[in-house]
């Protein structure tokens, strides 16, 4: 008969990719007998820092969209009566709630809506993810969890709910650390990987049609993310990659593995005949992190799949056979992190060791290739001066991208970055950090929250307009009578001058006839380059 498992999944507008992780769970526990539902918060209006709408979102470098013309809309009903409403029906006997750190308190405020439902039952919950990983002890202290997985959950949930179905004790399961009556009784062991290229198909039946959408360059496809490969190789100091390396080397196992093209054409296959998937995003750290074989077998797999796609990668990763390559087969847009313009703040603190020369060559040559792309920076990183941003501002405008965009840093548990800042007495270990929904947390003397603020408010209005007009950019940086109306209209003006169109039909850009053998960030959405820094799998 299998056991019933509920998926919490405390997210907001404009984060809108569905996440592949629940996807993939919900596809492993129907195989295996077990059924699934999720409680997904992304269309319901939320007060948590930020409107649901996304309008106290700085707009600047996100192409304008309309996600109504697809019929999208915020839910006008009430999230705590839906949420009584799916669990009086579907009686779970587990919740489980797959959050970043930034939505880890939305999640348990959902989870307070369920708590009678929960002791009454005595239904165990479960806390999932990068965050869970990297931060067990906070996860554990709530108290409506009874579980944290620590690490990869495929094998651990399955385990789990065997036990439960069968009602033996679980508290031995791997990965697993475990509470019984508010105390903490086992810290399981973590098991080795598990081996992407057995996962199944992902249910993507477990999402609403609207949760298929999403916009790239001012238009909405329906888009899913697929998955090439699970780790990265690169060691950037502000992204949980290196840990992950980290935690799983100590196995004497390899973290970052790639999953096989013929399984990967299959998936896409599968998208594109069955949910009529009109676009395809890579879901890859860096999807170029490939041989050149590789490539080759892609570009072959792909050809038969004729989509526009959006891949991110890093500088260093392209040249003129790559993107001539993929071009041919349907690359649309890239996202390329380049983070920060000064080389020695770059190199010392988040472990990127190119030369501005290098990167500015390198990101000539998707031009050649008539290919869009964003460039993603970020600001506010450890013992960094507004000063220090200005390098980053001037190395933007010296490229020739679609969009340039910046986000504060964010020391998310589970980053090298995370520790130095509690090292350096910038935040606590125990402090849960936000992104979206509030400003820097880094207090810091030289380069205070309003600061970075400013620069964020202003980046892309210094990267595009002439140095002279600079001294009204700072001006408008204050948050003032006079800062407002002055940003009100250079806004307007870079609106009109810079912002780009919305594109054309993609598939235009694939220009099949010329393929001998036939065989978008895009601009992005708040939220997309907090991928790079969360990659909880997002999700």
């Amino acid at each position: 008969m299998g056991i019933k498992v509920l998926f919490i999944y405390p997210n907001t507008y404009g984060m809108n990719m569905l996440p592949p992780a629940i996807a993939m769970f919900s596809a492993i526990l129907k195989k295996n007998g077990h059924k699934s539902q999720i409680f997904d918060t992304t269309y319901y209006s939320l007060d948590y820092g930020i409107d649901s709408d996304g309008s106290k979102m700085e707009r600047l470098n996100v192409v304008p969209y309309k996600m109504e013309e697809k019929g999208i809309r915020l839910k006008n009903s009430d999230w705590k009566a839906d949420l009584q409403k799916q669990i009086k029906e579907f009686k779970p006997n587990l919740i489980a709630i797959s959050s970043t750190e930034d939505m880890w308190e939305l999640g348990i405020k959902v989870l307070n809506e369920m708590k009678d439902y929960k002791k009454k039952n005595k239904i165990p919950v479960i806390a999932g993810g990068v965050f869970a990983t990297f931060a067990p002890e906070i996860c554990i202290k709530e108290e409506l969890v009874d579980l944290v997985c620590v690490g990869e959950g495929e094998n651990a949930l399955i385990d789990l709910c065997d036990r439960i179905e069968k009602k033996q004790d679980y508290t031995d399961v791997t990965n697993l650390w475990v509470k019984v009556d508010g105390k903490v009784v086992k810290k399981n062991s973590i098991s080795k990987p598990v081996n992407i290229n057995e996962n199944p198909l992902l249910d993507i039946s477990l999402f609403e049609e609207q949760r298929l959408y999403r916009p790239m360059s001012g238009k909405v496809y329906k888009m899913l993310p697929v998955e090439t490969i699970r780790g990265c190789p690169f060691t950037c100091r502000f992204c949980n990659s290196p840990d992950q390396m980290k935690l799983y080397k100590g196995l004497g196992t390899n973290f970052y593995r790639k999953k096989k093209m013929d399984l990967v054409y299959k998936e896409l296959k599968y998208f594109k005949d069955v949910h009529k998937v009109e676009y395809n995003y890579f879901w890859a750290d860096t999807f170029l992190g490939m041989s050149n074989n590789e490539l080759d077998e892609f570009c072959e797999m792909y050809s038969d799949i004729r989509l526009p796609f959006w891949m991110q990668t890093r500088p260093e990763t392209v040249n003129d056979d790559n993107m001539k390559k993929l071009k041919k087969v349907g690359l649309h847009r890239i996202s390329f992190g380049v983070e920060h313009g000064n080389e020695e703040f770059r190199k010392k603190i988040l472990d990127r060791r190119w030369k501005n020369k290098d990167i500015l060559e390198k990101l000539k040559i998707p031009k050649k290739y008539n290919i869009s792309f964003s460039v993603n920076n970020i600001t506010g990183f450890p013992t960094e001066t507004k000063k220090l941003a200005f390098d980053t501002i001037e190395l933007n405008r010296h490229i020739d991208a679609d969009n340039a965009n910046i986000y504060a840093f964010v020391p998310f548990h589970g980053t090298p970055l995370r520790k130095m800042c509690e090292d350096l007495g910038l935040i606590k270990p125990e402090t849960i950090t936000k992104c979206l929904t509030a400003e820097s947390q880094l207090n810091m003397p030289q380069y205070p929250p309003h600061e970075i603020e400013e620069i964020k408010k202003c980046f892309a209005l210094y990267v595009k307009f002439p140095k002279n007009r600079w001294k009204e950019i700072e001006r408008a940086e204050k948050n003032d009578e006079e800062g407002n109306k002055l940003y009100k209209n250079l806004k307007a003006e870079y609106l009109e001058r810079y912002m780009p169109k919305p594109d054309a039909d993609p598939h235009g850009a694939v220009d099949f006839k010329t393929v001998e053998n036939p065989y978008c960030i895009d601009v992005p959405l708040p939220g997309d380059k907090l991928k790079d820094q969360r990659n909880q799998d997002d999700l």
